[in-house]
């Protein structure tokens, strides 16, 4: 199934997205995604309705250097265990919407990365089991200001400014998460490919990793770290990350007004 949100002349809901192409319907679902969705029988045509964020998550948790190349890119070795940070919820934008650049920055990047999203309740949860929590997954770009970054040698201010965590288009629940190939273009260039399969710590390592430090709630997003190939972006660039068995996010760049 296909999970998301959107915005129709009637407010926001959450749907299901059926078909292809030029055919996709938009099915509302009953209050939330989670558990057996029911649906109120009302639905829309996806070329009429706006595609927002397919979640609104309580926390994003993200994974650092978990690709080996880019460990190497980024001037230090591969860690040994998995790193996390966070990102606050106020980042999350939807498909189609701008990557704002604050102006305190001028060394932004894009990361295109495979993203989590957490179905129930759950702490201490063991990798055997790390599946049974999963609600699906979605495509996320974990936008960061290098600058920031190098400056504070820590990494809340690059990466937690509003707009730097698009996701989207969608949640696909039915996915072997494995081996799936992911890819960044920036106006239509391909600046990173990879596959998950390529993962150093894997996904039911970073539930585990995750879960034994902090509860995990219905819908909070785990970020699963980006594939070699960053670099920056500009205003008026467009950034499109595309995984496997998932979709394509897109969203423009723009200079803060």
């Amino acid at each position: 199934m296909r999970l998301g949100r959107i915005a129709s002349p009637d407010g926001v809901a959450f749907v299901s997205i059926e078909g292809d192409g030029d055919s996709q319907t938009a099915k509302e679902i009953a209050e939330h995604p989670f558990g057996t969705p029911t649906f109120t029988g009302r639905s829309w045509p996806l070329a009429d309705v706006r595609l927002l964020a397919p979640i609104l998550a309580s926390k994003v948790i993200a994974i650092g250097k978990n690709y080996a190349a880019h460990a190497a890119e980024m001037g230090g070795e591969a860690p040994k265990e998995p790193v996390i940070f966070i990102k606050p919820n106020t980042s999350i934008v939807g498909p189609g919407a701008a990557i704002v650049l604050p102006p305190s920055s001028n060394e932004v990047h894009y990361e295109g990365e495979l993203a989590i999203v957490i179905g129930r309740p759950c702490k201490d949860v063991p990798a055997s089991k790390a599946y049974e929590v999963v609600l699906g997954y979605t495509v996320a770009n974990d936008v960061s200001a290098r600058d920031h970054q190098k400056d504070d040698g820590q990494w809340t201010r690059a990466k937690g400014h509003d707009t730097f965590c698009p996701l989207g288009p969608w949640i696909e629940t039915s996915l072997d998460p494995s081996d799936l190939e992911i890819k960044t273009e920036v106006d239509g260039v391909v600046k990173q490919r990879s596959r998950t399969s390529l993962l150093l710590h894997n996904i039911p390592k970073i539930i585990e990793w995750v879960s034994a430090v902090m509860t995990l709630l219905p819908g909070d997003v785990i970020l699963t770290g980006t594939p070699e190939g960053v670099g920056p972006i500009t205003d008026g660039d467009s950034v499109s990350i595309t995984v496997e068995g998932i979709g394509t996010l897109t969203n423009p760049v723009a200079a803060k007004k």
